[in-house]
């Protein structure tokens, strides 16, 4: 239906900006979205809340909103006996984390669409996902269950107030409970995630599960640090290679699957099977800044072409799909949509599949032929019947490396160089095809804590590859969120949760504080620019004081002082996304250690001490936590670079150190804060510089390196220091690259994979 076409239905979720809501303003049903007069309103009717939580590119939210949502009859029910508020998932991850946790509660699952019945008090009684409209297969049809609550919402209420009342209650205990506090030794948290991470791995076909297959980039970063710490050890040399082998393992695997999009770059969602083949085709943001972050790492540790055109392919298709023209990044791309112009109902995977005609077609049937044995695209479609139980994907190809340009030309008895070419040629006048199709729906909400994500793997891959175009999307997204997103940008503070089309969303939770602190300091350390740690530092009091515990530690995942709370939280575990209590962890010790503040460390600390029961005993499900402790175990060295920033041979030391993967160091700029310039940025640098020298007045004394004759100089100079002591000074490359292999151990350069 155009948007000129009058609607027959309208309901309040009209005047909302959040994609998702808007979805669903045109349905019968009478939707409300979260806050004060839905909830004013259920107690006035004296009638139960449904809540419905989704996110605008959810496949399964697609299909309720069709079967049961536009479905007049089941709008009826719901319209007469409750109150039905909608919310977007994205723009309030605290509404959906508070009942998502009351179902996995109850029903050992969760997941999208989330539905949940709630008292007029906002206490959950019955909770679920997805639901069939009518009975199907064994589960309750959504008109039955809807009279059925009704029916005992009338009968039975007083029971049922109990229930929910109790069900709160014992849930907020078990939450306090998991809470409690241990102590933990980071050696035996780091060999317990190694042992959990490789009990679990795929041999076959990498990864750390079954099906459904997702990325997992966490456990990847946390592997890569485990083996740093453990490659001088000598009885850990089989652990420490194997480490290495599982996550490259992996990063190819999944570069070489259908997750992988070939022809656009960027990567789906997860892969339904346990191949890496057939994907659950959305792309979200926080999978693209993740995966840069492992994909970099990756290259430094292998110097691998493949993991290098991986990471510059997701921020090609970033920049090209999911940016907006002032520099943030939109939140995902749905994996539903129309597979012709004349279609109309959206299919998934429509975008991004092929039929081996249309190929042939396109690079002529010679071509197409080597071009669908190159990527493992068949005369009937490549999917396994249980990779598609609907039926969706049949006769159709999602491509996928099934052999390389190497045994492709081998096969077809080509030479190697026009096979390569033609390949690239093929991916190119597919994407051109491509083009022209109907797109999917683009959610273009700018989220803080996904673009956090962005710009911490935008900044890591940047130093990885040495890329400034990289590095400059890093600044460009961080530029716009401090414009946007903050209520008072001159400081970068008041952060906002979202922003679409002019409009901010909420207030910022613990998530997005958490994540964009994390990706200030990642720039901080790619660009050595000291106004990204500056605004960390700010953001990270913010932090603080809207969101941490004073009595026991750790960061609530809402504000202090939220309305409509029947439940605090303190997130873990660390999904999809890393948990901010995680991210936290990490920030503060990094803090801690550039600005020689011990109370950030201390406070570190004192958080994963809180949560030390779950890095005693499940450390592979808070990966970025036991990296944070990782850290603040071992990250006592420091590289400070002295001199201009702008100085060509500053640039060339710099590089020197980014191009090794050294997790366990930080890299700081020592200058004088006078020496940079006139324009508005360099004096915004100015004062950052001296706010760094204020905090850690041991810069200001390296500013200036000394010749052998003990006159001044304006060469650069690198100062490593190690155990809180530095060593003399070095100007050249060489005995840059000589003290770091001493630092970093000869084994912490590996021989490039293929």
């Amino acid at each position: 239906m155009s948007d000129s076409t009058p609607h027959r239905f309208t309901n309040a979720l009209a005047k909302e900006s959040s994609p998702y809501l808007l979805q669903h303003a045109h349905n019968p049903v009478h939707w409300m979205p979260w806050g004060a007069e839905a909830i004013a309103q259920a107690k006035a009717q004296d009638k139960p809340i449904f809540l419905s939580s989704g996110y605008s590119t959810c496949h399964w939210c697609h299909v309720m909103e069709r079967e049961s949502f536009e479905n007049e009859d089941i709008a009826q029910v719901l319209n007469e006996h409750f109150i039905c508020i909608k919310v977007d998932r994205e723009e309030r991850p605290d509404v959906d984390l508070t009942y998502m946790t009351y179902v996995q509660a109850a029903t050992g699952g969760g997941g999208w669409p989330m539905s949940v019945f709630l008292t007029p008090e906002l206490k959950p009684f019955f909770g679920g996902t997805y639901f069939p409209p009518q009975n199907q297969g064994g589960r309750i049809g959504f008109k039955n269950l809807l009279l059925e609550l009704h029916k005992a919402w009338s009968q039975d209420r007083a029971k049922i107030m109990e229930s929910a009342a109790r069900s709160i209650q014992k849930l907020q205990e078990h939450l306090d409970g998991e809470n409690a506090r241990q102590d933990y030794q980071a050696t035996e948290v780091l060999q317990k995630a190694y042992d959990d991470l490789s009990s679990n791995y795929d041999y076959h076909e990498g990864g750390f599960s079954g099906a459904p297959k997702f990325p997992r980039s966490a456990s990847i970063a946390l592997l890569l640090r485990i083996r740093q710490h453990w490659r001088q050890r000598e009885d850990r040399s089989s652990e420490c290679d194997w480490a290495l082998e599982m996550s490259l393992r992996t990063l190819r695997a999944m570069a070489n699957g259908g997750i992988w999009d070939h022809v656009g770059g960027g990567f789906h969602r997860y892969s339904v099977d346990g191949y890496w083949h057939i994907p659950h085709y959305e792309k979200m943001l926080y999978d693209q800044g993740l995966l840069l972050w492992a994909y970099g790492e990756g290259f430094t540790l292998s110097q691998s072409a493949q993991m290098a055109h991986v990471c510059r392919q997701i921020a090609s298709f970033a920049k090209r799909e999911l940016r907006h023209d002032d520099g943030g990044f939109y939140s995902a791309l749905d994996a539903d949509s129309l597979a012709s112009p004349n279609d109309r109902e959206k299919r998934e995977g429509a975008f991004y599949v092929w039929r081996a005609t249309e190929i042939d077609e396109l690079l002529g049937r010679d071509n197409g032929s080597i071009f669908r044995y190159a990527f493992g695209a068949r005369q009937a479609g490549n999917a396994r019947p249980e990779s598609d139980p609907h039926g969706e994907l049949k006769g159709t190809n999602t491509l996928f490396r099934a052999f390389s340009a190497r045994k492709t030309a081998e096969y077809f008895k080509k030479d190697l160089s026009e096979v390569q070419t033609l390949l690239l040629n093929g991916l190119e006048r597919l994407l051109q095809a491509r083009d022209k199709r109907p797109r999917p729906h683009l959610d273009d909400k700018i989220i803080t804590a996904w673009n956090g994500l962005m710009i911490a793997g935008l900044a890591r891959a940047a130093s990885a590859l040495q890329d400034r175009d990289m590095l400059q999307l890093a600044i460009d997204a961080a530029n716009f969120l401090r414009r946007q997103l903050c209520a008072q940008p001159q400081q970068g503070l008041g952060l906002h949760r979202s922003w679409r089309q002019g409009q901010r969303g909420p207030l910022a939770f613990a998530s997005d504080y958490a994540c964009l602190i994390a990706g200030l300091i990642d720039l901080h350390q790619a660009s050595l620019d000291t106004q990204w740690l500056q605004w960390a530092d700010a953001l990270q009091q913010e932090m603080d004081r809207l969101f941490e515990d004073p009595q026991q530690g750790g960061y609530f995942s809402t504000h202090t002082d939220k309305d409509h709370s029947v439940l605090r939280i303190k997130e873990d575990y660390d999904g999809a996304e890393p948990s901010p209590n995680s991210m936290a962890a990490y920030n503060l010790a990094r803090l801690g250690a550039l600005l020689h503040d011990p109370t950030r460390s201390d406070k570190a600390q004192r958080l994963l001490n809180l949560f030390g029961r779950t890095l005693r005993d499940s450390p592979s499900a808070v990966p970025f936590m036991v990296c944070a402790a990782d850290f603040l175990a071992h990250g006592n060295t420091q590289l400070v670079l002295a001199g201009n920033r702008q100085d060509p041979a500053f640039q060339a030391m710099l590089s020197e150190a980014q191009r090794r993967f050294m997790p366990h160091a930080l890299l700081l700029h020592a200058n004088r804060s006078d020496s940079q310039g006139d324009g508005k940025a360099d004096s915004d640098s100015n004062k950052a510089q001296a706010w760094l020298n204020q905090h850690n007045p041991a810069l200001a004394a390296m500013a200036s390196a000394t010749s052998s004759d003990g006159n001044k100089t304006n060469a650069p100079a690198a100062y490593l220091c190690e155990n809180f002591t530095c060593k003399a000074p070095v100007q050249d490359l060489q005995a840059l690259a000589q003290l770091l292999d001493q630092s970093q151990g000869k084994a912490s350069q590996t021989n490039p994979a293929p």
